[in-house]
């Protein structure tokens, strides 16, 4: 077999290859006899068909499967023989595929890379840390009240966090619109469930009062009917209730599901999620700084039918999340083209360097990982067997196991900063005021 390569450009590569005539006839004529053995033709018993016959009959589709089958087996042996690492499947161009003569192609590829990871001793990370304070502790208890508030009805306008029950009708030019129309429609006013020009219209308002509430829809209002217009609605509040916050005793704690323990126990419960969501965000931050110090301290070349497929699939990704049917709506893939080729030179710097220091996995991280997505509590172990018997599951877990193992691999070489922060700034608790 004859290989003759050559760069084009960059990752790009093109190579020549030619299978000589006389293997690709020796493979025809095996098949053929195999064929012949068992072949069912007219005027002859199975298996008795002169070859000749057989090769009239099935000369054509032997030559083709032939043809297919050194083409894969040639590309591989070639690829091993010039020591190449191609990117992504090839380009595959027939030169000469007739009977009785060579096979020849032309395979266009990109290869990855060559990877280099530099010093990890000079890698600079800032690692957060953070502890619960009281004060979180309080601030995640309330919250959790203004998960079960009651609601008592009064006869004063209604203000910020009283509940109005509402029957409303919109029009759009003197004309009714799809969604407009509302009957006994509860909300809490400055709770954000309504545009804010809808919510203001019935701020002070009283039970039984009516008001007419002009409404601008925004641009991109999740409507494109409605979206950008003005539309009229007239409003009647049926009722105004003020909301009061429970008190933090056994029926609070049952509401919970806890059931026993009382108060304390909350607390306790409380304070364990509170731990498990604070350790999950310093570890996020914390592969962020890794993987980030890792990209700008190894910059490589990446090959450009890597970045198109990952920008497919984070175009599938994205689809599939927001439900999208419409492939006009999909981000355009310009956009995409720059996180596509960083999250694929990331990745490749991150095989390199398990690799390279022949990191295995640890099952001690496996199994934390594991304890992480099956919890402690009841059913547990029936959900951990579950994830033990599903391979794709498993393959996730291990992978995220492998990615801590490196991630604390590197930190415990590199030169690490604390930076000071909080729950609620690493959480995000408290950021939303109807959290």
């Amino acid at each position: 077999m004859q290989v003759s390569l050559s760069t084009v450009a960059g990752l790009e590569r093109r190579m020549e290859v030619a299978v000589p005539a006389e293997r690709v006839s020796a493979e025809i004529e095996t098949r053929l006899k195999s064929v012949a053995r068992t072949a069912r033709l007219k005027g002859f018993r199975p298996g008795k068909a002169p070859l000749p016959v057989v090769r009239q009959q099935f000369g054509a589709q032997v030559q083709s499967e032939v043809v297919g089958d050194l083409l894969r087996e040639s590309w591989s042996d070639a690829v091993t023989q010039q020591s190449l690492r191609p990117a992504t499947d090839p380009r595959i161009e027939l030169v000469s595929a007739e009977p009785g003569s060579e096979l020849r192609y032309v395979a266009s590829f990109e290869v990855l890379p060559e990877i280099r990871i530099g010093s990890l001793a000079e890698l600079s990370i800032e690692r957060t840390t953070a502890s619960i304070t009281d004060a979180d502790i309080e601030a995640m208890l309330d919250s959790m009240r203004r998960q079960r508030p009651d609601f008592t009805a009064v006869e004063r306008g209604a203000t910020d966090t009283d509940r109005v029950t509402v029957d409303f009708e919109g029009r759009i030019d003197g004309v009714t619109f799809q969604g407009g129309t509302g009957t006994d429609v509860p909300f809490v006013v400055g709770q954000g469930r309504m545009l804010k020009e809808f919510e203001d219209g019935v701020r002070g308002a009283t039970a039984g009062e009516s008001r007419s509430v002009v409404v601008n829809f925004p641009s991109d209002y999740g409507s494109a009917d409605v979206a950008g217009k003005t539309a009229v609605f007239q409003v009647t509040v049926k009722s105004v209730e003020e909301q009061k916050l429970p008190e933090i005793d056994e029926d609070f704690c049952l509401s919970f599901g806890v059931t026993e323990g009382g108060v304390a126990a909350l607390r306790e419960a409380v304070v364990s999620s509170m731990e498990n969501e604070l350790a999950k965000a310093i570890r996020g931050q914390l592969r962020t700084q890794v993987l980030d110090a890792l990209y700008a301290a190894n910059p490589i070349e990446v090959p450009k039918s890597m970045i198109t497929e990952q920008v497919q699939a984070m175009q599938v990704d994205f689809a599939r999340r927001m439900g999208l049917r419409d492939l006009s709506q999909l981000p355009q893939t310009d956009a995409m083209e720059e996180p596509a080729r960083r999250r694929v030179a990331t990745g490749l710097i991150v095989s390199e360097l398990l690799r390279a220091e022949n990191l295995k996995l640890d099952r001690e991280y496996v199994n934390r990982r594991l304890t992480e997505a099956t919890g402690e509590g009841p059913g547990s172990d029936e959900l951990r067997r579950q994830y033990l018997q599903n391979v794709e599951a498993m393959r996730q877990i291990e992978s995220l196991a492998l990615e801590d193992q490196l991630v604390d691999f590197v930190v415990e070489r590199a030169k690490v900063l604390d930076k000071p922060s909080s729950f609620s700034e690493l959480t995000g608790f408290g950021r939303n005021p109807t959290a």
